[in-house]
């Protein structure tokens, strides 16, 4: 079963922590990652810039419209994610658990992945453009 570690953090916070500790606890989790590719857990993930740097695209009115920044203001922002093949959901908070930004606040939510087969997915695109919607 796949699971998405989604690792969220106060940005201001974790500009308050010391350049130092901060490379720390990034070298830390370089050699988490590694542990995963490793362990054959690891299917994808990414470190996402500053949530000031984000795009949001909301329907108004039936029309998408288009804003700079995060969706929401919240005290803790999306920093990045993991996708991972786990047996069960307990094995993938085991692996949560270990994820380095915890420690000086980071939360991390652990959710089941949908899966869709490439069949299914290739029909719903091809509905979609019967039904004039774009793609990009």
């Amino acid at each position: 079963m796949q699971y998405m570690l989604m690792c969220c953090f106060d940005e201001k916070q974790w500009e308050k922590i010391p350049e130092s500790q901060r490379d720390a606890i990034m070298q830390e989790y370089g050699e988490f990652v590694q542990s995963l590719v490793n362990s054959g857990h690891y299917l994808a993930g990414a470190r996402l810039q500053s949530s000031s740097t984000a795009t949001t695209i909301r329907g108004k009115s039936g029309k998408p419209t288009i804003t700079d920044g995060p969706f929401v203001e919240t005290k803790e922002q999306l920093g990045g994610y993991h996708l991972i093949e786990c047996k069960d959901l307990a094995e993938a908070i085991s692996i949560g658990k270990r994820i380095p930004t915890i420690p000086f606040g980071g939360t991390i939510e652990v959710r089941p992945v949908h899966a869709v087969a490439c069949g299914e997915a290739e029909n719903r695109a091809s509905k979609a453009d019967h039904a004039g919607l774009a793609r990009e």
